[in-house]
């Protein structure tokens, strides 16, 4: 287990890519970041499917935070106004309004700056895809 949260997130989507590079950029956050391809997901007590549909937010002591709750956590780590947003991003009415956006972005990555179509394919049906699978 790391020291650090751990920030999960598919390395084989450009859409996925892009934002974290920009929220590495923009947001100042403490934690380590890796592409579910590459992460020790067993280690982190994340199963592979999940790390597929979704960011994670990976605890020191292993709690696992998902979607729309992994973003609030990284704003809240990241301290100052981005900590508001992450608070804010956590109660009702604006935690359904979010997961809701989330879910939507999410389930339309392939058509989002970056994407590809590639984004919306199972990591399993990838081509030249590295991931845990084989």
């Amino acid at each position: 287990m790391s020291a650090r949260p751990v920030l999960v997130y598919d390395g084989d989507c450009g859409f996925c890519t892009r934002s974290v590079e920009f929220a590495r950029k923009h947001i100042p956050f403490d934690a380590d970041v890796v592409a579910w391809q590459f992460a020790e997901l067993e280690e982190l007590g994340v199963e592979q499917h999940r790390a597929e549909h979704e960011v994670l937010w990976v605890t020191p002591i292993g709690t696992v935070y998902g979607g729309h709750h992994a973003v609030a956590k990284l704003f809240m780590n990241a301290g100052g106004p981005w900590a508001l947003a992450g608070a804010a991003l956590r109660v009702q009415p604006v935690s359904i309004a979010a997961h809701g956006v989330y879910r939507l972005v999410a389930d339309n990555r392939d058509r989002m700056p970056g994407g590809t179509p590639a984004c919306a394919m199972p990591a399993h049906l990838r081509p030249d895809t590295v991931n845990a699978a084989g």
